[in-house]
């Protein structure tokens, strides 16, 4: 009971220090840089403090993984303001739904394409820490 409470604990914290990071970077993107969306600042920041082993990857891999697996939950309210709008769903609904499409197979592509290169280039770390950790012990 406690490892599964101390799991819930650690994801909320986590998603918590996702929330407080988009928190900052929407701050500076209306203060600083108004044509730059908080979540591209956010998402960003993170990268590079994940990148410089500043943020360590188990500081928000959870709350990480809660958040896309429960993502379809953030769409809900996007789905209900179409439904509100049938004038212009029967007006531009096929143009619509091209856009739509369109956009989710170069999302798709281009997350594929990004996912293989992230494991293509974490299988070169690990391997050449393998090396030098081998080196080391000779």
């Amino acid at each position: 009971m406690e490892h599964v409470l101390a799991g819930k604990l650690a994801t909320l914290s986590q998603v918590l220090l996702l929330c407080g990071v988009w928190w900052l970077a929407n701050g500076v993107s209306h203060r600083f840089l108004p044509a730059v969306p908080a979540g591209v600042l956010g998402m960003f920041a993170v990268f590079m403090a994940l990148a410089s082993g500043w943020l360590p990857l188990s500081w928000c891999r959870q709350g990480a993984r809660w958040l896309l697996a429960e993502m379809l939950l953030f769409f809900i309210p996007a789905t209900v303001a179409v439904v509100q709008y049938r004038e212009l769903m029967m007006a531009s609904g096929l143009r619509i739904l091209l856009v739509i499409l369109l956009s989710t197979v170069l999302v798709m592509a281009v997350t594929a394409w990004v996912v293989d290169a992230g494991y293509k280039l974490e299988v070169v770390l690990k391997r050449r820490r393998r090396l030098r950790e081998a080196a080391s012990h000779v």
